[in-house]
């Protein structure tokens, strides 16, 4: 029997499970724990240092302190979008004048040429605060389209919160280089229950994935992969429950370059491992903060870790200079703003023809 639920709980509920852990792990090889644990987390902070100072950073983790939900007022509005509806190139091109909030987004874009894809030219300062999108300013006449998002797959199927289907595949470029790839597909029925993934790769060897998947069993993960090698990843699998509003851990598993923790339900046993290897003499402690559901990326759940030479350290000491950029990736992956307030909304307003 598959789970019944809104799709707004995924972000509640992932950015509350999904989090950083410790534990203690005692290991037949210490020395080849304690190595890979600290080259893994240097692997995992050198790469989170190069993402974060990227372009493609700052477009992705875009907010602006805006919701995207519906309004109540939209609450029986029903769409089926596909990419030829909205297929052709859009520029960006500046209010003459103020606009209320709400007005439609195609009064600040011209169709200028058709095209297999659906291509938007726009100015990356909108991109990055959206809230400046439909504002009149005077020096918007100086801007360029510097940020340019390519469309080559889209389908939007909405009936409800409880009912659609949504896919989205595209390019980002800034200043006519490519930044990455943006993928999401996302469906959600009241039979079916909730599968949600989407994916960003960043331009050069970097990709973040989220995923989600409801079910008697939920799965759902966050994972940061550097050429093709896992160098983070928190996977979390639960059970309903009658008395659990998100059900209850089975099994966490994290795994940070060639080590990999496990802690299953019902045991307070914790598993550890170096490329598959299984560390008897580790001690690892999965240490949660507090007693609910809620841990959230090394703040409320953390683990520490035990050598054999009597040394310890925690997930969050090694890894403490990144986890609030891990946690801004993973929020971020849930809510890609920047495509909702872009691809989306002008694909709304040609379908209602508005403008």
């Amino acid at each position: 029997m598959k789970r019944k639920c809104n799709i707004i709980l995924i972000t509640v509920f992932l950015g509350a499970t999904l989090g950083s852990c410790t534990k203690n792990i005692s290991t037949a090889d210490n020395t080849s724990l304690k190595q890979s644990i600290n080259q893994s987390a240097l692997n995992l902070n050198n790469a989170m240092s190069t993402i974060s100072a990227s372009k493609a950073y700052s477009i992705l983790t875009v907010s602006d302190g805006i919701s995207k939900s519906l309004s109540s007022t939209d609450a029986q509005y029903k769409v089926y979008i596909t990419l030829d509806t909205v297929k052709g190139i859009f520029n960006y091109k500046p209010a003459t004048k103020k606009d209320k909030w709400g007005m439609s987004l195609m009064r600040y874009f011209t169709k200028t040429a058709d095209d297999s894809k659906m291509i938007v030219n726009m100015p990356l300062s909108k991109v990055l605060k959206p809230r400046l999108l439909r504002e009149y300013k005077p020096a918007d006449s100086t801007l360029t389209n510097n940020f340019m998002i390519s469309v080559s797959d889209y389908h939007n199927n909405y009936n409800n919160y409880h009912d659609f289907d949504y896919i989205l595949a595209s390019e980002i470029s800034v200043d006519n280089v490519v930044t990455g790839n943006l993928n999401i597909k996302s469906a959600i029925s009241p039979a079916l229950g909730i599968n949600y993934s989407s994916q960003f790769a960043f331009a050069g060897s970097y990709t973040v994935d989220y995923k989600y998947e409801s079910g008697d069993t939920t799965v759902s993960s966050f994972t940061i992969t550097g050429d093709n090698k896992v160098l983070y990843e928190e996977k979390l699998l639960t059970v309903k429950t009658d008395t659990c509003r998100f059900g209850r851990e089975h099994q966490y598993i994290l795994t940070i370059g060639d080590v990999q923790i496990i802690r299953k339900s019902g045991t307070k046993d914790v598993s550890v491992s170096v490329n598959g290897v299984l560390q008897l003499n580790a001690v690892v402690t999965i240490v949660d903060k507090e007693a609910d559901s809620e841990a959230s990326v090394c703040k409320k759940r953390d683990i520490q870790i035990t050598f054999d030479d009597g040394t310890t350290t925690t997930v969050s000491a090694l890894i403490g200079n990144s986890v609030a950029n891990i946690k801004t990736l993973f929020d971020s992956l849930h809510s890609v703003y920047f495509a909702a307030y872009v691809v989306d909304w002008i694909a709304y307003d040609i379908y209602y023809q508005r403008n």
